[in-house]
């Protein structure tokens, strides 16, 4: 079976900036499954996927303005580290033990909710952050292994996500 809107694919991958070392791969162990044609990939690299089938290898180059946007030159702010809302996954319960280092991804509270921000610059009361997505300005390319196609069910449909062997895994 093709890829094609409303099918569910699994695949393994490695990201890489184009012309660059690897950035992340995904568990060899448990491959990426995501619904074709709804929101949960880049746009650019589904269109990449679209007719391949299970044991197709393709690298699929998408360029920054298609990936995560071009980086925004007015995206780096100073904020009162009070802010700070959560460092790699774990919740900031006391600003006053907190060790920041530049090239830390944050979790910052802002007016529209929590966004993800890169230290920059770490003082005592404030931290200097930038609000581009790491990957901002990139070129990247995606080597893919597709491993299984099929159709989505009715609730993956109604849900717009794939779901996992188990079900979904949301409330």
């Amino acid at each position: 079976m093709q890829i094609k809107y409303g099918t569910v694919v699994s695949f393994h991958y490695s990201l890489q900036e184009q012309g660059g070392e690897e950035i992340e791969t995904s568990d060899p162990e448990q491959p990426m499954l995501y619904l074709h044609g709804y929101r949960g990939l880049i746009e650019a690299l589904q269109e990449g996927l679209e007719g391949l089938q299970a044991g197709d290898d393709k690298v699929i180059e998408v360029p920054a303005a298609r990936a995560y946007g071009l980086r925004k030159e007015n995206a780096t702010h100073r904020i009162p580290i009070k802010h700070v809302i959560s460092v790699a996954d774990q919740a900031v319960r006391n600003v006053k033990n907190l060790k920041l280092r530049p090239g830390q991804v944050i979790s910052v509270n802002t007016p529209e909710g929590a966004r993800d921000a890169t230290v920059l610059k770490a003082g005592k009361f404030n931290v200097d952050i930038d609000t581009n997505h790491p990957l901002a300005g990139k070129d990247l390319a995606f080597s893919v292994k597709i491993v299984d196609v099929r159709e989505a069910t009715e609730e993956e449909i109604q849900h717009g996500h794939a779901h996992g062997p188990g079900g979904h895994q949301h409330a």
